[in-house]
């Protein structure tokens, strides 16, 4: 089963210097209907406007993914991280027993467009922690590449849960299949283009949950960038 999550229908919270669509409920915005999918908790596609961002804030228990889509974001975290993340990039912050960071935009004239995700993790009060790693975006043109995954299990990040996070970049007219475990489930976001899956067409910020499905099959109607998650 494929259930489509179109992204007119999303929530928004816009402020002076913030633009942030919710696949799912975050925030101000509720909607009990989009309380996240299986362990995939938000999806914020985030613009965030030159010299400004997200002041210093806390978090706990929650697997947090960073994917910069346009421009540069800087991170500084308590257990004293500082970095600048940008395109084929990708970092992840365990917020565990608890963490405080702030994300901040350090261009003078560029705004940053990024994909804020959040995972439950494995289990509660599992220790803080940060990674970030850069990545080719030619091994993911026209395949999927595993960005997070659990230990051992081969992707550029680990993530303290049972999830996969892949990416692929497809050229206008390319397909691409993955195959699932129909016993699993699946979430595809379309972050940039547009694909079409079962003659439905998702466009930028569109998203699908799947369900009981052997495998995924995708083909761009335009020079397309799409994320994966396969979930327990």
């Amino acid at each position: 089963m494929i259930t489509i999550r179109n992204a007119a229908e999303r929530g928004r919270t816009k402020i002076d210097w913030l633009d942030s669509r919710h696949s799912f409920s975050f925030g101000e915005y509720y909607d009990p209907r989009h309380m996240g999918f299986r362990d995939l908790r938000v999806i914020n596609d985030d613009r965030v406007i030159p010299g400004a961002g997200f002041p210093m804030h806390s978090h706990r228990d929650m697997e947090i993914v960073t994917y910069v889509l346009d421009g540069a974001l800087e991170h500084r975290d308590s257990l004293g991280n500082g970095s600048v993340i940008r395109p084929a990039e990708v970092q992840r912050m365990s917020a565990g027993t608890g963490i405080r960071h702030s994300e901040f935009n350090p261009s003078r004239e560029h705004p940053v467009r990024f994909l804020q995700i959040w995972i439950l993790p494995e289990r509660a009060g599992l220790a803080p922690g940060y990674e970030q790693r850069a990545f080719d975006r030619g091994a993911a043109l026209g395949k999927w590449l595993t960005l997070g995954a659990p230990e051992n299990r081969g992707g550029v990040l680990t993530i303290r849960q049972d999830v996969e996070v892949a990416t692929a970049i497809l050229d206008r007219g390319a397909s691409l299949t993955r195959e699932l475990n129909p016993e699993r489930y699946a979430w595809l976001q379309v972050a940039r283009g547009a694909v079409e899956l079962r003659n439905q067409r998702l466009g930028e910020g569109d998203g699908a949950a799947v369900s009981g499905e052997a495998a995924l099959s995708i083909k761009a109607a335009e020079d397309a960038e799409v994320l994966l998650f396969d979930l327990k």
